[in-house]
């Protein structure tokens, strides 16, 4: 009886999907810049010329990242460091919430990258539906919260600040 509810506790505190409060909250940052989502986007992680960028910083993307991706950066992003990526490539651009990469994104379409797209909800929705993240060690269930004000996001998964 204690394992059930033990369980219970555990399936409440890391639902499935994402909360209505969190898909809210991102209409307030997004401005119909072509999403992805994070099913789709998974289907694509060892695919042929399929990139993922994540535009975080370094100390969230050491905590943390989505196998094979990037890192670019937002602060100090560049054009330059893209020079290796067609022009048609399909790209996934990612942060936190979709809020970085989404500008990040403008930055790659006004550069005639044709194929961009943002990963709805970023990382914390990706975290939160339990898929896989990596680090320099491997497998790691640790996502930086950008900030506690952020991190209450993120439902599932080991928040590091």
């Amino acid at each position: 009886m204690k394992f059930l509810f033990f369980l219970l506790v555990i399936l409440q505190s890391c639902a499935w999907g994402q909360s209505p409060d969190y898909k809210e909250m991102l209409k307030e940052y997004y401005d119909g810049f072509p999403t992805i989502s994070i099913a789709n986007a998974r289907t694509k992680i060892h695919a042929k010329n399929v990139y993922f960028l994540d535009t975080r910083e370094k100390v969230e993307y050491n905590v943390s990242h989505i196998e094979g991706a990037w890192l670019v950066g937002y602060e100090n992003f560049s054009l330059g460091w893209l020079k290796k990526i067609p022009k048609d490539a399909e790209i996934i651009v990612y942060c936190s919430i979709g809020a970085r990469s989404q500008e990040i994104g403008h930055r790659l379409k006004d550069a005639g990258y044709s194929k961009v797209s943002n990963l709805y909800g970023g990382l914390f929705y990706w975290a939160n539906e339990h898929y896989p993240l990596v680090n320099s060690k491997g497998s790691t269930n640790k996502i930086h919260g950008y900030s506690s004000g952020w991190g209450k996001w993120v439902k599932c998964g080991e928040v590091v600040y």
